[in-house]
């Protein structure tokens, strides 16, 4: 799950949009189809569906389509049974198995998700769940007290390990030039906060793959895409 700049003021964007996928929904699907496809997700993990269905259809703009009664609550108690039933779902799916649940970028996090992860964390000790979550230094994590809590701090990439990271994305194929030019430039401009030095340079190696060339490409290359 990867939190974005842009999704700061929606609600929980990212915890959508992975339920979406989960449950398959797909764009033409009408809302009795997704209903159905979300209560076959929650048996997976749920141990009352007909609880957790209703507040999860509510956050996922599903209609109810009659099989559940409305709900009657105040947005604050919809909003802590639906976080709650969040955080029940993974507790259930490592019922099963072993849980990695990856939460990346969280210093754009909107408030109820990092409401969500505060919950998380306290509630998932002694469960076999590893949550994985990263942010950049300026942000400060209110769990870091808890004593199953390890905080790791990484490095910044250097130019070098920059480029080899764009080159595994390319199948082993030596990069062009230009490439490695505008990986070189945008580490560069990064200067020393280099946090996102790794995504730069993955996007400017994009770009500029998919980029149309009016030169004959080197051999092996096609420009079409990455």
């Amino acid at each position: 799950m990867k939190c974005a700049p842009y999704h700061q003021t929606s609600p929980l964007y990212p915890v959508i949009r992975l339920l979406e996928r989960a449950a398959g929904f797909a764009a033409d699907d009408p809302p009795a189809m997704k209903l159905s496809k979300l209560e076959a997700l929650l048996t997976q993990s749920a141990n009352n569906v007909a609880d957790a269905a209703p507040l999860l259809a509510a956050l996922l703009s599903i209609s109810a389509d009659g099989r559940y009664q409305p709900l009657e609550l105040s947005p604050h108690r919809q909003k802590k049974r639906t976080l709650d039933v969040l955080v029940d779902q993974l507790i259930g799916l490592a019922a099963h198995q072993p849980v990695l649940a990856v939460y990346e970028d969280v210093h754009w996090a909107d408030p109820t998700l990092l409401e969500l992860l505060d919950l998380i964390v306290e509630r998932v000790q002694g469960s076999p769940v590893l949550v994985l979550i990263t942010f950049r230094s300026e942000f400060l994590p209110p769990w870091m007290g808890h004593p199953h809590v390890i905080a790791f701090t990484l490095s910044r990439l250097s130019r070098r390990q920059g480029a080899d990271m764009v080159e595994s994305l390319t199948v082993g194929r030596a990069l062009p030039a230009e490439v490695l030019l505008a990986i070189d430039e945008a580490i560069d401009r990064l200067g020393s906060d280099a946090d996102g030095a790794h995504t730069i340079g993955k996007q400017t190696a994009g770009d500029l793959l998919r980029r149309p060339r009016r030169r004959k490409p080197p051999a092996g290359w096609s420009w079409s895409g990455c």
